[in-house]
């Protein structure tokens, strides 16, 4: 049994994200899904779309529910998911997030959540000249 990752973003940016991360692992480690709430969307229907997902994604040690920009409908869509037994919520995603949580299948949620929120934070980094970064 692994954690379940749902990701909920605007447009098509989740399926966009998990497609990349899976070409790039070669596998997707963790059960996984994204779901798309585009600007004219009901959230109550993206809500109940996210609910089943949780469901089918949930092995017995949680989901973790990634969503790009807090306080826009994807993310208030999310946080409402947010203090169900076993659900945890971030926002902010970004490939290097998403690359570093699929690559801890073994991890359980609470260490998932913050392995994702440093891979996020960690691959944000200003490029430089000659290889240099400083983040």
């Amino acid at each position: 049994m692994s954690v379940g990752i749902l990701l909920i973003t605007h447009g098509n940016i989740g399926k966009v994200l998990l497609d990349t991360a899976i070409e790039v692992l070669g596998v997707c480690p963790l059960p996984a899904h994204a779901l798309s709430a585009p600007a004219d969307c009901q959230p109550d229907t993206v809500l109940a779309e996210a609910e089943a997902a949780l469901l089918q994604l949930d092995e017995g040690q949680g989901v973790l529910v990634l969503t790009d920009l807090y306080g826009s409908t994807p993310s208030n869509i999310a946080c409402k998911l947010h203090g169900r037994d076993g659900i945890r919520v971030v926002s902010g995603i970004n490939l290097p997030m998403l690359i570093r949580a699929l690559n801890y299948p073994q991890l359980d949620l609470d260490e998932l959540l913050v392995k994702a929120v440093s891979g996020g934070r960690d691959g944000v980094l200003i490029c430089q000249n000659e290889g240099n970064h400083a983040g």
